[in-house]
């Protein structure tokens, strides 16, 4: 009930509280009258990406933490709530797993309410109506592409709702496929609109065509994997269209000229050319700030922060530490031991300048898309239509620019060969060593193996390397997040239960 009320633009999720009515309240309609009342809109849309609940910085718990990559070990903080993320052992009644849905739905709601009274407004110029308007079937799409991934059937709302019985008539689960339907439209009307190929400085965390033709591309790319394989070739050869339009509207030459290190530096996150979208993190603001260098110092060191830190720091599994290749550049700056933890944590995110201080109201704004997945995506799909030549020249490009040999050479090696024996665990271990940390090793997972394959991905591991996560717990059930109980209880018929919860 609190998603619908939510897309009802309701904060309470009480009955009595629906049947109330505020004598101070302003309707909607009135609260939007110009264009500066839909650019704050639009903002406030944008604004709600950045809850660690939705695809924040801080949203590791259904990402990272679900993943082989992350584990949180602590099994009694928070009833124990976050634990189960890891631990396999997720109960629809998690608290944190409802912040999540309420979160990945609080975009839909407030872009739907946009587009219901966008065309009323009257704009100095119809260019900017449209691009608005592209960005937030954008924003919309992305959202229920997280939806759909993490809990399969959800509900699917396109509309502003203005009424509890317009919210129960759609208190269903709509089907996967008809979710990737909205999808696609919503993303085929972004790229095809009238957004600039690349936001100017003053506009970086907006949306852009890369943005669009990268995600309908990565959409595609999941479909293939996931829905019905009668049409895996079609949804590949859309896959490569789109995402070798991104590629082709890229403002860089090669990807070895822009440095690893580039990419995470806060001085040049406005500038750097292989960011396509992020979401902007305002340095030195105590509301506004990153936490991610702060939050990942260990204590003993600096190279983060100048936050002086008593903890551990961003920890991570053993098992993601013995897949990095030792004199890989990606290594050495992901990554650093701690004498005083006698421990390894995140060294990925930085911001020990004297703006962020020694609070660490940190710069770094949070990368959502950028070119190195773009590539590492092109040669997935260049391995599914067995063109492993051309696969094999976009694996090499993100290989090059952190120092590796090719992969040719290194299937040489005995050690390498024996870990990644086909090229599609290759491209699997890049993404995992190039994107580490950066909140895509569930999704990656999920769309490279099928829920049985998963399974015994994750058991053929060592159980040592993951401390107190009991890998033996998980099942073909866990390719998905059960449905949270609040919303289940609505309608257990229509909004039924995930097999195996």
């Amino acid at each position: 009930m609190c998603m619908l009320l939510l897309l009802l633009g309701i904060s309470g999720c009480s009955k009595s509280f629906l049947e109330q009515t505020n004598p101070n309240s302003v309707s909607v309609d009135n609260g939007y009258k110009t264009e500066a009342d839909i650019t704050t809109g639009v903002y406030g849309v944008y604004q709600a990406l950045r809850s660690s609940n939705c695809v924040g910085e801080g949203a590791q718990l259904w990402t990272d933490d679900r993943a082989d990559d992350i584990n949180t070990t602590d099994n009694q903080s928070n009833n124990g709530e976050p634990f189960q993320f890891s631990a396999f052992s997720l109960v629809p009644s998690n608290s944190y797993l409802l912040s999540h849905w309420t979160a990945l739905y609080a975009p839909i709601s407030k872009a739907n309410l946009i587009l219901s009274i966008i065309d009323k407004i009257t704009f100095a110029s119809g260019a900017t109506k449209t691009q608005y308007i592209a960005e937030l079937k954008f924003i919309r799409a992305y959202m229920y592409f997280n939806l759909v991934r993490e809990f399969g059937d959800v509900p699917l709302v396109t509309d502003r709702l203005t009424s509890a019985e317009q919210a129960a008539a759609l208190t269903f689960r709509e089907k996967k496929e008809n979710v990737y339907t909205q999808i696609i439209a919503d993303l085929k009307d972004a790229v095809s609109s009238n957004l600039p190929v690349v936001q100017p400085v003053a506009a970086k965390g907006r949306v852009s065509l890369q943005a669009a033709n990268a995600l309908l591309g990565q959409v595609y790319l999941t479909m293939a994997a996931n829905l019905d394989p009668t049409k895996t070739t079609e949804n590949i050869n859309n896959a490569k269209t789109y995402l070798l339009a991104c590629y082709n509207q890229k403002t860089f030459v090669n990807l070895s000229d822009i440095p690893f290190t580039d990419v995470f530096d806060v001085n040049k996150k406005t500038t750097n050319p292989e960011i396509i979208f992020q979401v902007v993190y305002k340095q030195g603001d105590p509301s506004y700030s990153s936490s991610l260098a702060k939050n990942n110092q260990a204590k003993g060191e600096a190279i983060n922060s100048q936050f002086v830190s008593q903890g551990a720091g961003g920890l991570f599994t053993k098992d993601l530490l013995n897949e990095f290749e030792t004199g890989d550049i990606r290594t050495t700056f992901s990554v650093k031991y701690a004498a005083a933890t006698s421990s390894y944590f995140i060294t990925k995110f930085r911001d020990a300048s004297a703006a962020a201080g020694t609070l660490g109201y940190g710069g770094n704004d949070w990368i959502l898309i950028r070119y190195a997945d773009i590539i590492l995506n092109l040669a997935e799909v260049y391995m599914y239509l067995n063109d492993n030549a051309n696969a094999i020249v976009y694996l090499n490009m993100v290989r090059a620019r952190a120092q590796r040999p090719a992969y040719a050479t290194m299937m040489a090696d005995p050690v390498y060969a024996a870990k990644y024996p086909t090229l599609k665990l290759a491209i699997l271990h890049e993404r995992r060593i190039e994107l580490a940390f950066e909140h895509h090793r569930w999704n990656d997972l999920t769309r490279f193996f099928n829920a049985a394959d998963l399974v015994a991905y994750f058991k053929a591991k060592n159980q040592a390397d993951f401390d107190n996560s009991p890998l033996s717990n998980i099942t073909t059930k866990d390719v998905y997040y059960p449905i949270p109980y609040n919303e289940y209880k609505l309608d257990p018929v229509k909004m039924y239960q995930n097999a195996g919860y």
